[in-house]
């Protein structure tokens, strides 16, 4: 899979990129990174990226050339994410859709925003993270990186432990232990020592329901 990402600041990936499970599927050909530089497509000599928004008003608005013509150069095969607070919350559902595809391109605005003929003419879909307001697109880029590339055959070394987590099948995981049995008063429940992995998987999915309906309703809502 290639991911392409267009930020002012390309350093932001550096370590992530290379840190971890993205950075062993990246080590092992799964996944390939490409950080563009959008500066790269300005043409000044400030290399200026944004400018006062029309109609007045604080702050400054990304301009759209610079977006358009790192595109050009770009051109992406799969979808263009540009990342946004107005956007659609990006969640396990999307990751998938994006993890069996080829390509994906993310877009990283800044400042107030971005000038709508970028969400317009460039971008396929926006996504959020949160119902939050970032410094930037770079962090919510490295979440929807983080999420797509694990699920890529091979990034992780057990497909079990993803198929485990969270989300994957609509639930939210159960409560995980590990040694030691007992610390400080408080012990693994019995039944994950037993040794009877009917009831221990019985079990996780008894308390994965208990902890969805208690804490996230309404994903159980969403099922139906």
């Amino acid at each position: 899979m290639q991911i392409n990402v267009v930020t002012i600041f390309p350093g932001f990936f550096t370590g992530p990129l290379g840190t971890s499970i993205v950075g062993r599927a990246a080590q092992a050909g799964t996944v390939g990174f490409r950080v563009v530089d959008l500066r790269d497509f300005t043409h000044d000599r400030h290399r200026t990226v944004d400018d006062e928004p029309f109609g007045g008003g604080a702050g400054m608005v990304m301009k759209p050339e610079p977006f358009f013509e790192a595109l050009d150069v770009i051109e992406p095969a799969g979808p263009v994410v540009l990342l946004s607070p107005r956007g659609r919350r990006f969640d396990h559902d999307t990751a998938v859709r994006y993890a069996v595809g080829d390509e994906l391109t993310l877009l990283c605005g800044h400042y107030k925003g971005v000038d709508e003929r970028v969400a317009e003419g460039l971008a396929t879909e926006e996504l959020s993270v949160g119902d939050y307001v970032l410094s930037g697109g770079e962090p919510a880029a490295l979440v929807v990186i983080d999420a797509v590339v694990r699920l890529l055959p091979g990034a992780m070394s057990d497909h079990e432990s993803a198929a485990g987590d969270s989300f994957y099948d609509g639930l939210l995981g159960p409560p995980q232990y590990t040694r030691p049995a007992e610390y400080r008063g408080m012990a693994v429940p019995e039944i994950l020592r037993s040794g009877d992995h009917a009831k221990v998987a019985a079990w996780r999915n008894e308390q994965a329901e208990r902890s969805t309906r208690e804490r996230r309703p309404d994903l159980l809502d969403r099922e139906g």
